[in-house]
């Protein structure tokens, strides 16, 4: 009896203990939990377009989990997950006129574009969140979802305002991510 008691103690205590670095998440847990690579490539990319480079890792995380060849079941490519066609767009506003579809697994590319769109897309909508719904949910469908919180007098509030659970989910993902990479990266990231 009395060793089932100190063994129930015991495996309490490391429940709490397991349960509080989760919640808590230190540098050394973080970084197991969430990767960084190319670090010198968001740092470019990310101070070339005005970013934050701790957000490009958290979307480059949400979006491919920093595998570089990823693709998505909807087609998109990369590390930063961009659509063929939305770079092809990217690449005609760039100046990128020997850009393949192939270039989207090159990380310094997808990089440099997702930044690129991610920058385009702040400064259309004015805020990160709204940015990081058109980059998820799309420009068509953010630009109703904008229309209908204005319709009723208020400004957009993702929570309220973004009827798709994986884009309202997406934006609070990145944005805790974000935390997450400015704190354990500091050093590698610049910040």
């Amino acid at each position: 009896m009395k060793r089932a008691v100190i063994f129930l103690v015991i495996l309490t205590v490391l429940l709490v203990a397991a349960a509080a670095v989760h919640i808590t998440k230190p540098d050394i847990y973080a970084r197991w939990l969430y990767p960084l690579d190319h670090s010198d490539l968001i740092i470019r990319s990310a101070g070339q377009n005005r970013l934050d480079p701790a957000l490009v890792a958290a979307m480059i995380f949400e979006e491919s989990g920093f595998e570089d060849g990823s693709r998505s079941d909807a087609g998109a490519v990369g590390l930063m997950q961009l659509m063929p066609s939305t770079a092809v767009w990217i690449a005609g506003k760039t100046g990128g006129e020997d850009f393949t579809v192939a270039d989207l697994g090159e990380p310094s590319i997808n990089i440099a574009y997702g930044c690129w769109y991610l920058r385009y897309l702040i400064d259309r909508y004015g805020s990160a969140d709204l940015a990081l719904a058109a980059y998820n949910g799309g420009t068509e469908n953010t630009n109703q979802w904008l229309a209908d919180a204005r319709s009723k007098g208020r400004d957009f509030n993702s929570d309220l305002d973004v009827p798709w659970t994986e884009t309202r989910e997406y934006i609070s993902r990145v944005d805790k991510t974000r935390d997450i990479y400015q704190r354990a990266y500091k050093a590698e990231l610049g910040i």
